[in-house]
């Protein structure tokens, strides 16, 4: 359901970090939105060093965007957020300082997965069980 992307400068993620990251990503995800893994989607981006600036300056942060459903209270919303910025600097390493975590929602009915509508937050068992649509 949710969709994440990573961003960096390349080089700046091995593999092996990215296949750790993806995994952190999904843990975290599916355990605080009560989805199975499955259905968290994780991106790696990759740009030219020479096209990542932070504050007009070439630089080498780790960002990860996320969109997510609409709906779920601002707390747990906030919490996700610190979670995935602890699991970015510890996973690659790099000075949190370095890492930033975007969380952008949207209403579930502006995406669809697998040929069907997300639901709504609080009804993904349905959803998942196709009770309904």
């Amino acid at each position: 359901m949710p969709v994440y992307t990573c961003t960096a400068a390349r080089g700046t993620l091995t593999s092996e970090v990215k296949a750790r990251l993806a995994a952190e990503i999904t843990r975290i995800h599916a355990a605080a939105n009560h989805v199975p893994p499955a259905y968290v989607n994780v991106v790696f981006a990759e740009l030219p060093a020479d096209s990542v600036f932070a504050g007009g300056r070439p630089a080498a942060p780790l960002i990860l965007t996320g969109w997510v459903r609409r709906g779920h209270p601002q707390d747990e919303a906030t919490r996700l957020a610190v979670e995935l910025s602890s699991a970015l600097a510890r996973v690659s390493g790099l000075d949190e300082d370095r890492t930033m975590v975007v969380l952008q929602d949207g209403p579930a009915r502006s995406a669809v997965e697998g040929g069907r509508v997300l639901p709504e937050p609080g009804e993904e068992h349905e959803w998942l069980t196709g009770t309904t649509d």
